[in-house]
């Protein structure tokens, strides 16, 4: 017999993202739109731009064996237009690099360690910057369980668990493949 913990629907890693969270009302949750879908949107933005620069490099790949120095330009271009995302990001998130914290984490829910202690089945409004990618994802999630933490941290002495809840389907994928693409730089590291 499987023991339901052990079974999880999603790869889970061990990361860094910059957190910021807040507790929320239940109705907040099951208002049929918590995260605008505009398309200008940050965390649409930066999911966006993910889908468009996967299409992109399919395109840049054909282009360099033709005209190597206009791909080369045109990726100079695409560095530049990253930097000025991750700036847009910065700015309307205001993220802060204090908030950046160790998490376990997949497409379903996460774990972290926090400074206020809540009880199973709270609602948290979850944004987090994926540093590595600069993504930004605002979504929300109820929380599974909150322990005093193991790690001996009195900034933070107490690890929640939540389960997404509502997130798009874009956020989620987005957040599916940084999960397998970091898991497959830590294999790499690990050998």
């Amino acid at each position: 017999m499987i023991n339901t913990e052990e079974r999880r629907g999603f790869f889970r890693i061990d990361d860094q993202v910059n957190l910021s969270y807040r507790k929320i009302d239940e109705k907040q949750v099951t208002e049929p739109h918590h995260v605008p879908d505009n398309i200008l949107n940050s965390c649409s933005l930066s999911t966006a731009l993910e889908v468009v620069s996967q299409d992109s490099a399919i395109l840049l790949r054909r282009l360099e064996k033709i005209l190597p120095d206009v791909t080369d330009y045109l990726r100079l271009i695409d560095a530049k237009i990253d930097l000025l995302t991750q700036a847009i990001l910065m700015q309307g998130h205001q993220f802060k690099e204090n908030d950046t914290r160790n998490v376990n984490i997949s497409a379903s829910g996460m774990a972290f360690n926090c400074e206020q202690i809540f009880t199973e089945g709270d609602y948290l409004e979850i944004k987090m910057l994926l540093v590595s990618t600069m993504s930004v994802i605002v979504t929300y999630a109820k929380v599974v369980s909150c322990k005093n933490s193991k790690a001996n941290d009195s900034q933070l002495p107490y690890l929640v668990r939540v389960s997404f809840t509502n997130m798009k389907d874009e956020d989620q994928e987005l957040l599916i493949q940084y999960v397998v693409k970091k898991q497959m730089q830590q294999i790499r590291e690990k050998q």
